[in-house]
């Protein structure tokens, strides 16, 4: 059952509190007074703030961490979009920095193959090369320029630096080109220095031609340029061919062997030149023509320009 104080415990209870509510409310204005006079308690509140300070530290460290995960997130997020666009920029500019020289390379090849045709007045026709086999047994060219385009079988094929091959079928819009190098490919071949007329053969190797049956006794020496001679009426003469790289007695050590590394770029490039037939040569005035009876009066004239020059030995001539 509930209990009742009596009313002299009530108020002495409450005469008890008011008093310590008294005296604390003394002590108070008492402090303030003296520290507004003597400013000793100064000292304590910094003393009680240093020992504080860990306290604040601790209590500050969840909202600082949760800071600080929200900031690196943030900060990730960023960074991994900033990379992911560089990436897809430098991509980019990679793919556009390739198509840039690949055109480069391009203007220069057809720079190189119109000087070609510019320095020797030839009527030429720029055909881009559509496929290319290098197999061993079958090097062949496929141009994107067929008999619509004036493209006939047996047409010489050049490049920049010399012979590439020849005209062997035609289609309306495309035509196959046999390469030197090919194994069933041979040309008429001459030593530009002394005029030594050889046969070039292809051996399924775009880097190299062989040049069989070079007699022991001819003039012929590694470095020497090979251009065509005009021999067959297959290609015109004077056209390069390529470079003697090395020569060697064959079996019977009667004769040499060649290795010729062609002046045509095979394996390179995107577009060739297709000859045009070739103006004649210009006809030998009568005045000059009874000069030369009279100067070699039985002697025999050459029976075209593709004849021994006058420097070369005629023992040269296979």
């Amino acid at each position: 059952m509930p209990s009742f104080a009596s009313p002299a415990t009530q108020r002495s209870g409450d005469v008890t509190g008011t008093l310590r509510l008294l005296a604390l409310l003394a002590v108070s204005i008492a402090l303030i007074i003296a520290d507004h006079r003597g400013g000793w308690l100064d000292q304590v509140r910094a003393h009680a703030g240093v020992a504080m300070q860990p306290v604040w530290w601790l209590a500050g460290l969840p909202s600082r961490l949760a800071r600080s995960v929200r900031e690196d997130a943030v900060t990730r997020s960023l960074l991994s979009e900033d990379n992911h666009r560089l990436r897809n920029e430098l991509l980019v500019a990679n793919a556009r920095l390739a198509r840039l020289q690949a055109a480069a390379e391009e203007n220069t090849h057809l720079r190189q193959l119109l000087g070609a045709a510019g320095s020797g007045g030839l009527d030429v026709q720029l055909a881009p090369i559509l496929d290319i086999d290098l197999d061993p047994t079958r090097q062949r060219l496929v141009l994107r320029a067929g008999s619509r385009d004036g493209v006939g079988q047996g047409q010489t094929v050049i490049d920049a630096g010399g012979v590439v091959g020849q005209v062997i079928q035609t289609a309306p819009a495309t035509a196959v080109v046999l390469l030197l190098t090919d194994v069933d490919h041979a040309v008429p071949v001459m030593v530009a220095r002394t005029g030594v007329r050889l046969v070039a053969f292809g051996q399924g190797r775009s880097d190299a031609l062989r040049l069989p049956n070079v007699p022991l006794s001819s003039d012929v020496r590694v470095g020497d340029e090979l251009v065509t001679s005009g021999l067959g009426g297959r290609f015109p003469a004077g056209f390069p061919v390529g470079t003697i790289t090395a020569l060697a007695p064959d079996d019977s050590r009667a004769f040499l062997v060649g290795s010729v590394d062609p002046a045509a770029r095979l394996d390179r490039g995107r577009d060739v030149l297709l000859l045009r037939e070739l103006a004649p040569a210009p006809a030998v005035p009568p005045a000059v023509e009874a000069s030369r009876s009279a100067q070699g009066a039985g002697a025999e004239e050459p029976a075209s320009a593709d004849a021994v020059p006058a420097d070369a030995s005629p023992e040269d001539a296979p």
